[in-house]
Parts: structure tokens; C-alpha cells; sequence
């Protein structure tokens, strides 16, 4: 009997990471990814089956619905997958606002609940629709749920959740909800299982990649996190500037006339490590270059990283343990000492040789604080949920 597969979408502004999953029970188990970067030229398909991996050329323009080019990953990925046994998909949708507290099947009704939300995510919110409906045009029966960043966050309080502006405003959705949440519920469910002596105190995960945030978790539950209202608050991150003086768009938006469009790109691609450094986004570069300014920009950011890590403890009321994840988070030491450094105070301290080798217990037995490093696994997640909601309707 041929196993059945499932297929997660995890689409960010400008990329698409699919994972492969064979259904073993209660459980997917990954059988192979795939990335789409829709920067590259031509656009290839990057594909990871076992140990093999294969760069596929695709013709689609990823300007249309992408119907196209959805139809040409599926062409592709049918000659090492058996797709006629793919009896689901799911995706990722990073904004819920308040009309979702949990995965759901995108049925008509839920699909235009997402659409509403755009204006809430102007940059994510559409390409998770355009996977959807391409999908849906390429396989009107197939099974599609969404899996939600904002609702891992639920659990936060209303004071933690409210920004001090007019209640009008609040009751309309004007408030902080926070990202990354598909992240940091696969963390924290991995911590629970690897060492639930610390997955069940109060620590802080921060999970460091291109976007970049942190998450104070109590018990293994969202208390508070960086990101608000939208992605782009918080710590700086490879393009996006994170907590920026409102003052600033207003003399933007006035005195020096700058359109809405116009601020949205600066905000969206132009700031961050980037800006500050004139030379990349990305920290592996800025860690090779010598210049003051790319020092400069990762002074910045370990900075920022260090002093929420403080304010996120002063909601727990306390901090037992750090958590490291994505990209950044799990693969460069040298940015994990820089933020350990700025918390001495606090009685952290960093083992060196195991920082080094990207350990998962990165601090020294002296050390107050449990520094920890935890891979992520977004996909896995969405393949989880997506299960759940298939199995439910069995």
C-alpha cells in the first residue's frame, strides 16, 4: 500500500519552503523539502531527498497567481514523490489577528477571514493566499488548513497585548500580536521533550534569522514577545529596522515627503542590519567584513537582542533559561557570545567549546542561567496541525 504524503507551504514575502511528509500515523515524517526563492534567475527549485539534492529550473513567472509555477513544482517533485498519494496540504499564514486561536481547515469562509486580515500583513498575507488559490486551482479537491504565527500568542494578557492608545482603537485590532509563533511552539514542545526541567520554567527563546524575535514563555506558554502590531517591530533584523520612534515616520511621512509606499519599502527592505551597515542583511557577511560599520551593525543588534531579553524577563518575573533558534540563532556562535557577553549581569555564562560546536547546552554549570541552543521546525509544525485537522474530519 503506498503511503500518503503531505505537503506543507511555509511562504514567506519572497520565497516559499515546501516540505514533503509521509504520514506514519499519528505522526508526519519529513521525506524531503524543497525552497523557491522567487529572487533567483532563472527560478530553480531547490530539492532535498535523503541525502540527494537537485537544482530544477523553472519557466513560471512568479509574478502571475503562480497557478504556473505551483503546477511546475508539482511536475517536478512528481518524479521523486508519488503525488497522487498527497491527500493534503498545509500552509503558513502569518497574521490570525483575532479571528483565529488555532489551526483551521481554508474552506471558502476561512480563506475570506484570511483575505481580511491583508492589511495586517501586506507583504506575507498575500503570498500565502496566492499558494492557496494556485492549489486550489491545480487540485480543487485537495485538502488545505492553515496554521497561524499570531496564535501561539493567545495565551498573552490583554495589558501585554494592549499599546497605549484609545480603547476605540484596541477594540478595532490596533495591538500587539506577535510572530514566529509556529517557531516557538516547536521549540518549546522539543524542550519539553529533550529537558523539561527547563522547558517548564520561565525562559526566553529568540529566534534569529533574516526576521528576528524573542518570546518569554511560562510553563509553555506565551507571556510576551518582541514583534507587536507588526513584523517589523522589535530588535533590528536583516532589512527591518525593529522599535523605531513613531516621531520618525511622522518626519518622514511630513517635513521630508516621503509617500506611505515609499516608507513601507524603507521600513520592509531597506533598514536593519542592512542599513546600519551599508554592506548586507545578512550576519555571516558582516562577521567576515572588518569595516566599523559592519561592526557596528551587529554591536546594534546583539545590543537590542540583550536589552529585550531583559525586558522580556521583567514580565516573567524572572529568567531560568535562554533559547537560541533559526538560522542566526542556531548556526553563529560568534553573535550568541555577543549577546551572552551584555548578560554577564545577570549571572550568564557561556561554555565556550560547546558555543563553538553549536552544542545544545551552551552554558557553563556555574552559570544562573541555562543557555541552550534548539533547532526549529516550522514545517514540522504546520505538517502537525494540518494532521490533526485532517484526522478530525475523519
Amino acid at each position: 500500500m503506498t503511503d500518503k504524503l503531505l505537503l506543507t507551504f511555509n511562504a514567506g514575502s519572497s520565497s516559499v519552503k515546501i516540505g514533503i511528509f509521509r504520514i506514519a500515523g499519528d505522526r508526519p515524517e519529513r521525506v524531503g523539502k524543497a525552497l523557491v526563492d522567487f529572487s533567483d534567475r532563472p527560478l530553480m527549485l531547490h530539492l532535498t531527498e535523503g541525502p540527494a539534492k537537485f537544482e530544477l529550473p523553472l519557466k513560471g513567472d512568479p509574478q502571475d497567481d503562480l497557478s504556473e509555477v505551483v503546477e511546475e513544482v508539482f511536475r517536478e517533485l512528481a518524479a521523486h514523490f508519488n503525488l497522487d498519494a498527497v491527500v493534503a496540504a498545509g500552509h503558513r499564514i502569518v497574521h490570525g489577528g483575532d479571528l483565529f486561536d488555532g489551526p483551521v481547515q481554508l474552506t471558502d469562509e476561512t480563506v475570506d477571514k484570511v483575505r481580511s486580515l491583508t492589511d495586517l500583513a501586506p507583504l506575507h498575507q498575500p503570498q500565502a493566499l496566492r499558494f492557496i488559490r494556485a492549489i486550489r486551482h491545480l487540485r480543487p479537491q485537495l485538502f488545505q488548513t492553515g496554521s497561524f504565527d499570531t496564535t501561539f500568542h493567545a495565551t498573552q494578557s490583554d495589558l501585554v497585548r494592549r499599546l497605549a492608545i484609545p480603547r476605540a482603537l484596541h477594540d478595532r485590532g490596533i495591538k500587539r500580536y506577535g510572530f514566529h509563533g509556529l517557531s516557538y511552539r516547536y521549540v518549546a514542545g522539543a524542550l519539553a521533550a529533550k529537558a523539561p526541567e527547563i522547558a517548564h520554567r520561565k525562559l526566553v527563546i529568540a529566534h534569529l534569522g533574516s526576521g528576528a524575535s524573542l518570546c518569554a514563555i511560562d510553563e509553555g506558554q506565551s507571556r510576551d514577545t518582541s514583534m507587536g502590531f507588526s513584523a517589523l517591530d522589535g530588535i533590528p533584523m536583516a532589512t527591518r529596522p525593529g522599535w523605531i520612534d513613531p516621531g520618525v515616520l511622522l518626519h518622514l511621512l511630513g517635513p521630508l515627503g516621503k509617500t506611505v509606499k515609499e516608507v513601507e519599502d524603507l521600513l520592509y527592505h531597506r533598514c536593519g542590519l542592512l542599513g546600519v551597515s551599508g554592506l548586507s542583511g545578512d550576519t555571516r557577511e558582516l562577521l567576515k567584513d572588518d569595516g566599523a560599520d559592519a561592526r557596528e551593525a551587529i554591536e546594534l543588534f546583539t545590543l537590542r537582542i540583550a536589552g529585550e531579553i531583559c525586558r522580556l524577563a521583567s514580565t516573567l518575573g524572572g529568567l531560568d533559561a535562554l533559547v537560541f533558534t533559526a538560522g542566526i540563532g542556531e548556526h553563529q556562535p560568534e553573535i550568541r557570545a555577543k549577546v551572552a557577553e551584555k548578560l554577564l549581569w545577570l549571572g550568564a555564562e557561556l561554555d565556550e567549546e560547546a558555543n563553538r560546536r553549536n552544542a545544545f547546552r551552551i552554558s557553563t554549570p556555574a552559570s544562573r542561567i541555562s543557555i541552550c541552543v534548539m533547532p526549529t521546525d516550522e514545517e514540522q509544525m504546520i505538517a502537525e496541525e494540518c494532521l490533526s485537522i485532517l484526522h478530525a474530519q475523519e
